[in-house]
């Protein structure tokens, strides 16, 4: 048995081999906090940083594209979007099965996403949600499976104006119309923060601003939406109505050619935008077409300009057939003996032929050319066609009688309202434009006498005698043209046509330039006056009435005036 001092010095080498642990325990310990806070701070600060501190983006809305009024086209609104870390989605796949349900989506084909994007920390899943869709999602509080606010492009008007302002894509990219030409203008410059995030992604501190987000700029149009949705429902009735492939009407303000509407047929909703590229086209401005009569007041424009006629000049246009360059050139009749005025007002193709004959080839192309034919407006519209206008030295004698009845020459629809308006502004051309506040300075290219001659023989297409009668708008004078062309085809001219009808009013102060181009039509009625002038005139009517611009057919008026005076009296 042992003796005191032995088992008192026994429990001291224990308490001192238990204190020496501690000693060396703490010594460890605190070396390694050391080595941690001095030597290898800079690892563990960004082992830490790479876990909770993040830089995320500030999302920026894109510029508000608006009609002159201010009224809405095109704005961006705040949604989210939803995306994932597929690593820690994938623990829980009952979750996964919830999260597929409420996206009704199939559960299989969004694990089998999931696990091919295995290795990844951000997927998107679906982007732009609608409001309802990410509060369910928000609702689940699923690991792995996050928010993100973005912004979506809403356009109200919808297929209306969708031709000229067109659609974004996924990433708020502007893809057609002014979306696309004015992209860089439109675009905001997004901007950067510097955020704490818990394990599940929620943000809990912003440690800091990077670079401030800048909202893209607005953009302002010329275009008037009541005047855009009027002249859409009109051109959507008549193409229905006369069973046509397409169609386009484009209306002017002479006043600073600021293109108030341009609507085609057929169009697509840009909110959805999954249509053909035949359907997304703005044909106004990219479709060129052979336009027939509506091209006469511009060979007699030249015909003018080189002094040998005048409106009262005789022409002879019997037997209603011309022969050139073994071609035979047809009236629909024998109008026999007519005036340069009646050339117009019946539309003869002998007379305009027999006019253009007698000028130098140079003069007629040049006359044609300042009236803006054969280059573009100059809008900037993507994909904009300059036509076609050959160079006179390689006209033939037959391609220059054609073109003075328009064929062998090709326009679109915006450059038929630029040359109307020349002649209603009194020979001043002023490029289109679709930017409120462009400046658009005008060049005089025609005599102003001689445009306001023309201006007045055009009167009398819209008289009882003319072609285009039912262009007339009540209690306006109207001026303009008629023009049906046959459609060329692979063996030649095909019993296929475009029915036109290009114009101004009122007569006495012109304000407004209308031209609707109709193209296919079927059925009995395809000619300009019968298919293109009734859709003009209810445009053109509309539009005198929604800008308050006073009549001036006094005529009209004082019998207006005489039958309500005889009716009130009896």
């Amino acid at each position: 048995m042992s003796s005191g001092p032995e088992m008192l010095e026994l429990r001291l080498s224990r308490l001192y081999g238990l204190l020496l642990v501690f000693f060396l325990a703490s010594v460890a310990l605190v070396a390694r906090a050391v080595n941690l806070q001095v030597a290898e701070t800079e690892f563990l600060q960004g082992q830490g940083e790479a876990r909770f501190l993040r830089e995320v983006e500030i999302p920026t809305r894109r510029g508000i594209i608006s009609d002159r009024n201010g009224e809405p086209f095109a704005i961006s609104t705040p949604v989210d979007s939803v995306w994932v870390n597929p690593s820690e989605l994938l623990q829980v796949p009952d979750k996964l099965e919830q999260l597929a349900r409420v996206m009704e989506t199939d559960p299989d084909e969004l694990e089998r996403k999931l696990n091919q994007r295995a290795g990844k920390e951000f997927v998107w899943l679906r982007r732009r949600l609608n409001p309802d869709l990410a509060a369910q999602i928000k609702a689940l509080a699923i690991q792995g499976v996050f928010l993100q606010k973005e912004y979506r492009r809403f356009y109200p008007a919808g297929e209306v104006a969708a031709h000229v302002v067109g659609f974004t894509n996924i990433d708020d990219i502007g893809q057609e119309g002014l979306e696309l030409a004015y992209n860089d203008w439109l675009i905001g410059e997004t901007g950067t923060k510097r955020v704490i995030k818990d394990r599940l992604g929620r943000t809990v501190e912003e440690v800091e601003l990077i670079r401030e987000a800048r909202p893209g700029n607005d953009l302002q149009l010329t275009i008037d939406r009541r005047l855009q949705y009027l002249a859409y429902m009109e051109l959507k009735r008549t193409v229905l109505e006369h069973g046509a492939r397409s169609g386009s009407v484009v209306l002017l303000d002479l006043e600073n050619s600021e293109i108030l509407a341009m609507v085609n047929q057929p169009s697509y909703n840009p909110n959805q935008p999954n249509a053909s590229s035949h359907g997304l086209r703005n044909r106004a401005v990219t479709d060129v077409f052979e336009p027939g009569s509506v091209m006469k007041p511009f060979a007699v424009t030249s015909a003018l300009e080189e002094g040998s006629v005048s409106p009262a000049t005789a022409v002879e246009t019997t037997p209603g057939t011309l022969q050139v360059s073994g071609h035979t050139i047809r009236d629909h009749h024998d109008y026999g003996l007519l005036d340069v005025t009646g050339v117009l007002t019946k539309s003869s193709n002998v007379g305009v032929t027999k006019l253009a004959l007698e000028l130098p080839a140079e003069l007629m192309w040049d006359t044609y050319r300042r009236y803006g034919f054969g280059e573009a407006t100059g809008t900037g519209f993507p994909g904009e066609s300059a036509g076609v206008l050959r160079n006179h030295r390689r006209w033939r004698v037959l391609e220059q009688a054609t073109i003075s009845y328009g064929y062998g020459i090709s326009a679109t629809a915006l450059q038929l309202a630029q040359a109307y308006a020349v002649i209603a502004d009194h020979g001043r051309l002023r490029p289109p434009t679709l930017i409120q506040g462009a400046t658009n300075p005008p060049l005089s290219v025609i005599d102003p006498n001689i445009a306001q001659q023309v201006a007045a023989m055009l009167e009398t297409v819209t008289g009882p005698a003319g072609t285009g009668k039912k262009a007339r708008v009540a209690n306006y004078r109207v001026a303009g043209k008629t023009g049906t062309s046959r459609k060329a085809s692979a063996s030649g001219y095909a019993s296929r046509y475009v029915a036109s009808f290009a114009g101004f009013a009122p007569m006495s102060r012109p304000r407004l330039v209308g031209v609707v181009v109709i193209n296919d039509p079927t059925g009995e009625l395809y000619y300009g006056g019968d298919v293109a002038a009734p859709l003009f005139s209810k445009v053109m009517s509309g539009a005198l009435r929604l800008m308050n611009i006073p009549p001036d057919d006094y005529s009209s008026l004082l019998v207006q005036a005489d039958d309500e005076l005889g009716g009130n009296q009896r």
